[in-house]
């Protein structure tokens, strides 16, 4: 049974679309695009195109797929008006001295034709298996958490040349970025809250530690003691 019909969505989501609409060239990216977040919204568990398609009444496989290929580079300009928009509303608005949160999710997917997909550690299943992994970062401010950003983490095993690709990042460095990004949109969180992948990290907590920023998390007794041994070191020779 199809679930979606896009002409019977609420006002308010063709005032929300109607935000957007000015990053898409053409009246029909603009369409494909309320298609494709209506599936979005839907209850159906997968989210892939096919299943988007088949849920609603007037969509079809292959003009949201022409759509995804076609925006594929804006979904930065997509989600930058998207924080613009949240952070525009009262009950959304990004307040001062929240709390970022950075972490990784691994999912399952058969198959090897997704970019970064293959065998690995995945979070959701607590062991490795062929899926993705994606690096996020969430704000959370005692009252609300909203997602800010999110990478796709390309293992070694998924890049022409392994980890001598250019392309190729360890998650820490992927964390990194997607911190810059929240720094600088003005956004400066009261504290950074990490798990203990990157609390054993000593160059991430290093590289924290140079943006001024306060950190927590989970870490390992040998990586606390030698971040504090090194820790002492360094301010003697500052000193």
């Amino acid at each position: 049974m199809k679930e979606t019909v896009s002409t019977a969505m609420p006002p308010c989501f063709e005032r929300w679309c109607q935000r957007f609409d000015d990053i898409f060239k053409t009246k029909a990216q603009r369409k494909e695009f309320r298609h494709y977040l209506g599936g979005l919204l839907g209850e159906s568990e997968r989210k892939n195109l096919s299943q988007l398609a088949a849920d609603a009444v007037d969509v079809s496989y292959h003009s949201l797929r022409h759509f995804a290929v076609r925006a594929n580079g804006r979904e930065i300009d997509i989600n930058e008006r998207r924080l613009q928009v949240m952070n525009s509303c009262r009950q959304t608005k990004i307040s001062r001295g929240f709390s970022l949160i950075v972490d990784d999710s691994g999912h399952r997917k058969s198959g090897n034709f997704t970019h970064g997909v293959g065998r690995q550690y995945i979070g959701e299943i607590g062991k490795t298996d062929n899926g993705i992994v994606l690096v996020t970062t969430h704000l959370y401010d005692g009252r609300k958490s909203l997602p800010l950003d999110i990478e796709l983490y390309q293992h070694g095993f998924s890049l022409p040349q392994g980890k001598e690709d250019p392309e190729f990042l360890k998650k820490p460095e992927l964390a990194l970025n997607l911190i810059d990004r929240t720094l600088n949109r003005g956004y400066h969180p009261g504290i950074v809250l990490i798990d203990a992948g990157y609390g054993n990290n000593t160059s991430f907590l290093f590289e924290l530690e140079n943006r001024k920023l306060k950190y927590l998390g989970g870490i390992a007794k040998n990586a606390l003691l030698a971040h504090a041994t090194r820790t002492k070191s360094d301010r003697r020779k500052l000193g």
